[in-house]
């Protein structure tokens, strides 16, 4: 069962509730954060600057975390602990109850250590909550937040609104599960006037006090539902990301979930409801008109006038309606702080896409080779699926308990041959069997299952094997990845390293 929140967290501590700034009284709180990776650093290496007293628990006693935690201890921590034991209750501070905890994203909130603070009474946080508590700096600007979530498209929006930001004259950057913490921006030499921050259902469920300027939920699809307990649980998390926002609440008209959430969101007065469309857009909402991105939004005039963005075609590196979608979402942000319609189109053409997203890899002997190791999970393979007509599909992985019988029951017909890679595919090989009899299902065996970068090479030959001209060998696993690898990067990296030692050998 998962841990409810503390009940009333802002209120509950009269200390906290003061803790507003950067420049409140931060000396001597004791506080303790779980975990050691990215955020987790982050945010103990702030609150040891800002003077706070910090205990770091990370249940990883790896050679990566023992040098971490030598640094920790060199700029002040006053102790880190490794192991499982670590994780089992909360520590003392200082021999004394801790009055926070800071939590990283990855940790259940069921977890024991969660647990037992919400017991004891003790305010959980997470980085976000921390990060929009110290935004405000003497004698240093105060950047705006444009925050973005959803299910898909998270970091293909963000780096756009960035993009864009950047192409208006803005000082931006892209920040939160995007990669860089947002802890590491706060404390950046640079005066940010926009951070565009990417927020996974995770930081969401532990920030209470945020109000953004602008927000967006692209899109809700089953995902994480092991780690929140649920689809509505799942849900109400992602919703709080329009809770508090100011000035644009945008929503996707083609997701309902999307629009109640705003439609119940207690936002700022005057914040406006905005839409964006990947069809003809009506007023107040950004949408496509004759192969242009178009706002009908943020102009005087939008019953009668529309201002053009960009061009359809300016997508890259393949224009699909997922992309389009993520485009118009970016730019609803961006016009909402105040960036010109021009420098949108601008930014978006500047826009470089990253790594495993619908990347083409090679193509050889007529067959396309693309990279989509970031679809973990069905909605967002359905968004590459969607994009090609006749598919060899990589599949498979850890289901984080989603399901796959609606994905695989949409693209059947376009299915050659799926070749499955992963651990924990129960689900998909009944979709398979019971949706798509017909096509050949090749399993990866006769290998140490264990071995990521040997999986994915017998996966390649497995559909090269398969594949003839005018195909595209899609690796779209809609699942994760730790089951074989160490993330989503290292499945991606392996899929384009055997693709071309496959191509070497072909030619």
């Amino acid at each position: 069962m998962i841990a409810a929140r503390n009940a009333n967290p802002v209120l509950n501590d009269a200390r906290l509730e003061g803790l507003t700034s950067w420049d409140a009284d931060w000396q001597g709180l004791r506080v303790v954060v779980v975990g050691i990776g990215i955020s987790g650093f982050a945010a103990a290496d702030t609150l040891i600057e800002l003077g706070a007293r910090v205990v770091v628990v990370d249940g990883q006693d790896s050679e990566q975390n023992r040098a971490k935690a030598e640094t920790l201890r060199i700029v002040g921590a006053a102790e880190v602990l490794l192991g499982e034991p670590a994780m089992v209750a909360l520590p003392a501070v200082d021999g004394m109850h801790p009055e926070l905890v800071v939590t990283s994203p990855g940790v259940r909130p069921g977890h024991p250590l969660l647990a037992a603070a919400v017991g004891e009474g003790v305010q959980i946080w997470g980085d976000v909550e921390l990060a929009w508590r110290i935004r405000e700096r003497a004698g240093r600007k105060t950047a705006e937040w444009l925050c973005i979530t959803g299910t898909n498209g998270k970091t293909t929006t963000v780096q756009m609104t960035e993009a864009m930001l950047q192409a208006g004259g803005l000082k931006a950057i892209a920040v939160g599960n995007v990669g860089t913490p947002i802890l590491d921006a706060l404390r950046d030499p640079v005066e940010y006037d926009v951070l565009a921050v990417e927020l996974s259902s995770f930081q969401l469920h532990w920030q209470y006090s945020l109000s953004p300027l602008a927000a967006v939920c692209l899109n809700v699809a089953e995902d994480h539902v092991d780690w929140h307990g649920g689809f509505d649980e799942y849900v109400a998390d992602k919703s709080r990301v329009y809770e508090n926002c100011k000035l644009a609440a945008v929503y996707n008209a083609a997701d309902e979930r999307t629009l109640r959430m705003v439609e119940e969101a207690d936002v700022v007065e005057g914040c406006r409801a905005i839409g964006f469309t990947a069809g003809h857009p009506e007023p107040s909402m950004l949408g496509v008109v004759e192969d242009l991105l178009v706002d009908r939004a943020f102009l005087q005039d939008r019953r009668n006038q529309a201002f053009e963005l960009a061009a359809v075609t300016d997508l890259k590196p393949v224009p699909t309606v997922h992309g389009v979608a993520n485009a118009l979402a970016a730019a609803a942000l961006a016009r909402a702080a105040g960036v010109d319609p021009e420098d949108i189109g601008t930014g978006l053409r500047a826009f470089e896409p990253g790594a495993y997203r619908i990347q083409p890899v090679a193509k050889t002997h007529g067959v396309v080779w693309v990279n989509d190791s970031k679809a973990t999970n069905p909605h967002a393979a359905d968004a590459s699926l969607s994009a090609f007509d006749s598919v060899v599909w990589i599949a498979g992985g850890l289901a984080k308990g989603t399901d796959t019988h609606d994905l695989v029951a949409r693209h059947a017909k376009r299915l050659r041959a799926v070749v499955v890679i992963g651990t924990d595919n129960e689900k998909l090989l009944a979709a398979l069997t019971e949706l798509a009899p017909e096509v050949p299902v090749i399993p990866v065996d006769g290998i140490d299952l264990h071995d990521g970068d040997a999986v994915m090479a017998r996966a390649v030959e497995s559909a090269q094997r398969v594949a003839v001209d005018g195909d595209t060998v899609l690796m779209a696993p809609a699942a994760a990845s730790m089951d074989q690898f160490r993330d989503y990067a290292h499945r991606g990296d392996a899929f384009t390293n055997s693709v071309a030692a496959l191509v070497e050998r072909l030619s």
